[in-house]
């Protein structure tokens, strides 16, 4: 029994920083209905930033973290200002090849760095120790991680449903001319959801680098690793990000834990996700707690 709980406890770790990565997708759907394809590359970007502060230029980590967050709300809202301002009207398709030309761009440009070929760890901050109770053992590393996971997902929500800011959001969203209309400036709504985007990428990049290690592989693959919690929860719900993250941590884990370790599977951990989100695109394409929204015609 023990082993189960310790597969649960694994999968919200797991889940929470699938959610965290999964705002930055929601964000800007949420705001402009654009999936950001370089989003992988935002988060490696964040994880790197804060490495290069903490380890090369001595910031004490706490700071670097925030700062690298700063750094990257910035990062992301002159990539929308000067790649994506002009596509505002075009249509939906010629965004996302920007956005999949970003992903080559950013990819050039590690890749030109250290970062790009070599593995780093951030220095050790936290107990080695890990917190232990009835046979289930989590790391500190893991529970500072899902602690900020979900204070940044409760900001978020809280922003969304009652700052003016993330109501505008909202507004621009659902309909970009009745927005135009009562004054709200949409191009301002798209830089703002691309930055909250690039900070909460940030801090994904940080979490999941401090727990799995600073590898470009690792970090940007999760831009796409976190597309089946996406569609899962519904492309502009941070609910349903939260919640399909823990789904799909919990299941990855139970399939890793028990089909990969009892049946002599391989890799089912890596595939369920995918055979997840065929299934919720062929029954439920909006989602778990996406809006359907039925235009007049």
């Amino acid at each position: 029994m023990s082993y189960f709980f310790q597969l649960v406890v694994s999968g919200i770790v797991v889940g929470s920083i699938y959610a965290l990565s999964a705002l930055g997708f929601v964000l800007i759907y949420k705001s402009s209905r654009v999936l950001n394809i370089a989003h992988g590359q935002i988060i490696a970007s964040g994880a790197f930033i804060t490495y290069a502060l903490t380890v090369w230029l001595g910031v004490h980590i706490a700071v670097s973290f925030v700062l690298s967050m700063i750094i990257t709300f910035f990062l992301a809202m002159s990539v929308e200002r000067v790649f994506l301002r002009r596509l505002i009207g075009e249509p939906i398709i010629s965004v996302i090849m920007v956005t999949i030309g970003l992903m080559s761009i950013i990819d050039g440009v590690i890749y030109m760095t250290p970062f790009g070929a070599e593995n780093f760890s951030f220095p050790e901050f936290l107990p080695q120790e890990p917190i232990s109770y009835l046979g289930v053992s989590i790391s500190w590393t893991q529970m500072v991680g899902v602690i900020i996971t979900f204070s940044m997902i409760g900001a978020f929500t809280w922003f969304f449903k009652a700052s003016t800011v993330g109501i505008s959001m909202r507004a621009v969203s659902d309909d970009q001319f009745a927005a135009m209309s009562v004054g709200i400036s949409v191009p301002r709504v798209f830089g703002l959801a691309w930055a909250t985007a690039g900070l909460s990428a940030a801090a994904a990049g940080v979490i999941i680098g401090n727990i799995t290690g600073l590898n470009f592989e690792t970090l940007q693959a999760f831009g796409i690793t976190v597309f089946p919690v996406v569609i899962l929860g519904g492309l502009d719900s941070i609910l349903g990000a939260v919640v399909a993250g823990i789904i799909m941590g919990i299941i990855q884990q139970f399939a890793s834990g028990y089909l990969d370790g009892n049946w002599g599977l391989n890799g089912t951990a890596e595939v369920l996700p995918y055979i997840i989100l065929l299934i919720i695109l062929l029954f439920k394409p909006h989602g778990l707690f996406g809006i359907h929204e039925i235009e007049r015609v």
